[in-house]
């Protein structure tokens, strides 16, 4: 009897601990940092496609994770995506003239939002919560570049 109970001790202790290492594995997937809201300022960015860009993907300056894209919506008046990104209030001086593009990590990566600095003048604004970024690079679509290419080799043919 007293061989059983340790066993099923054991046992549960095994399943409990499980379960905690399940959890902390999805956390890591899932790129949770923390649980609470961290100190953000909102930025916009228009662009004419956005390929397969999702929500809670990375923005990124040099390869640095700085923020992370909060909504895509289309802009009713000349129906092209809007982007909106949250980025971390600890990088909040970037110039006016910064842009904005549509990157792959790898050939068939995820895609993720770069934010290039732009050159600073002496009287240059700095982009501040609720702007709108206006220099934007869109995806690179491989289906539309394959395409292409095939419609060139097709035409030299003729």
């Amino acid at each position: 009897m007293r061989n059983t109970r340790k066993t099923e001790f054991a046992v549960g202790c095994f399943v409990i601990a499980a379960v905690v290492a399940i959890l902390v594995l999805i956390f890591q997937i899932a790129d949770v940092k923390s649980i609470g809201r961290a100190d953000t300022y909102a930025l916009k960015a228009k662009f004419d496609n956005i390929g397969s860009l999702r929500v809670r993907a990375p923005v990124k300056v040099g390869g640095v994770v700085i923020g992370r894209i909060t909504a895509i919506d289309l802009d009713p008046a000349n129906l092209t995506p809007v982007v909106t990104m949250a980025i971390d209030q600890r990088y909040d001086q970037f110039p006016d003239t910064s842009s904005v593009q549509v990157l792959t990590s790898g050939l068939i990566g995820e895609q993720y939002l770069s934010l290039v600095p732009g050159f600073v003048f002496d009287d240059e604004e700095m982009l501040v919560d609720g702007d709108l970024i206006e220099d934007t690079k869109s995806a690179l679509v491989l289906e539309d570049l394959i395409g292409q290419m095939i419609y060139r080799v097709g035409g030299d043919e003729s």
